[in-house]
């Protein structure tokens, strides 16, 4: 049946991000799919792991600093004596400065970048390791943005970031598709995060922001599940290397 490659019993997917927000919705998804779940973040994360628990599945959470780089070694060594293993990888954690290009500072230039691709690089890293040790493929899968295809403004260590995590996408599903592998992206839209609080409250942004939209409103962090679960699942076994728009039609306009 075609709904059984959807399903994710007994695989264990690590999702950064996950207090709040995409990375809450995303765990979610990925446990009512199946699967046990590492949460990985910064802050607190008790309510999404009492949602999960609720779903049947297990769950532990790694309280880490995606910026050191020693963090990731902690996460897999969590996640592996915790659950057993690691099939998926969510890479969903991100932060975002804004500043007129001519006044960015160093520190906001360096935070960004160490959370948003080189945290994602380093854990990628770890967990492809040991799924290569475990031999039995994985799924890796990146959160992107629009502005992984467009400039933007007043975010440009964002938009550098994000334009990098689409080519590390690719790079990483040429080089880890021989150990069965995938690699992609979810581009969320404008979505209702904490993230664009500052844009939805800004009477002039938010209206030409909806008035691009063609779904006419604000995308919401449940709207990731279903293609999450997809790329998580062997449904999207032949899909490798790609970055998925999930934008209400932003990018059609």
């Amino acid at each position: 049946m075609i709904l059984d490659q959807f399903k994710l019993d007994g695989k264990v997917a690590i999702v950064t991000g996950a207090s709040r927000g995409l990375g809450r919705a995303i765990a979610l998804g990925l446990a009512e799919a199946g699967a046990d779940i590492a949460l990985v973040d910064i802050l607190d994360m008790k309510d999404t792991g009492t949602q999960i628990e609720k779903l049947g599945r297990k769950c532990i959470a790694v309280k880490a600093d995606l910026g050191r780089k020693e963090s990731a070694e902690e996460i897999v060594r969590e996640t592996v004596k915790g659950l057993g293993g690691i099939d998926i990888l969510f890479n969903n954690a991100g932060i975002i400065r804004r500043a007129p290009f001519a006044d960015f500072t160093e520190k906001d230039w360096d935070d960004v970048m160490n959370v948003n691709i080189r945290g994602l690089f380093f854990l990628s890293q770890a967990v492809a390791k040991t799924m290569i040790e475990q031999g039995r493929g994985g799924k890796i899968v990146n959160t992107a943005s629009m502005l992984s295809f467009q400039g933007g403004i007043l975010v440009p260590s964002y938009t550098a970031s994000k334009s990098a995590v689409m080519g590390l996408t690719r790079l990483m599903a040429c080089e880890l598709a021989k150990h069965n592998i995938h690699t992609n992206a979810i581009a969320p839209g404008y979505m209702a995060t904490d993230n664009t609080k500052a844009l939805r409250e800004d009477p002039a942004r938010n209206k030409a922001i909806l008035d691009r939209i063609p779904a006419g409103r604000w995308g919401e962090p449940e709207d990731l599940q279903g293609v999450a679960v997809f790329l998580a699942s062997s449904a999207s076994d032949y899909l490798n290397g790609y970055t998925i728009a999930v934008d209400g039609g932003w990018l059609a306009r």
